[in-house]
């Protein structure tokens, strides 16, 4: 489900997306509204999962994974136990940062932080080669040229 936002809405959710830790208040100064006004927004987005959580950004380089990598998993089989089995599975891991369920060549795209290639491969034969996988074929990022989590927001129909 979609939520309706409005330009004060888009106004909030930019402030909070640049630092999650600013006040209420000082968000009502930047988007030029009162403060119970953006509490009682904050609280909705909260409320109704539009924010999942607040958190803070690392970057990994600067805490030891040097070593980016997406993982494309093909599945041996589809039935109905072994995607989710595999989905359970990779959320046990902790170096997989995210895990995409697609469309096309591959089941899986898997995008993974590691401090080597050597714990890549150890991470590859121990783990994600014993659940049931056809093939895993993996591009390891050299550089990071863009990096957000800056949604492109617009005001929604409502």
């Amino acid at each position: 489900m979609t939520h309706a936002l409005d330009e004060l809405d888009i106004r909030i959710l930019n402030q909070l997306q640049d630092d999650a830790t600013l006040p209420v208040a000082e968000v009502a100064e930047r988007v030029a509204s009162s403060k119970s006004v953006v509490w009682r927004r904050v609280q909705g987005f909260v409320d109704s999962g539009v924010i999942e959580r607040r958190v803070a950004v690392l970057n990994p380089k600067k805490v030891g994974f040097s070593v980016m990598v997406f993982a494309m998993v093909k599945m041996s089989r589809h039935s109905s136990n072994a995607l989710p089995k595999f989905i359970e599975a990779v959320k046990a891991i902790p170096q997989v940062l995210e895990c995409h369920t697609t469309l096309g060549q591959v089941d899986f795209v898997l995008k993974i932080a590691t401090t080597s290639i050597e714990e890549y491969r150890e991470l590859v034969w121990t783990r994600l080669s014993q659940l049931e996988v056809q093939e895993i074929s993996s591009l390891i990022s050299f550089e990071q040229t863009v990096n957000t989590t800056r949604l492109p927001l617009h005001a929604t129909a409502g």
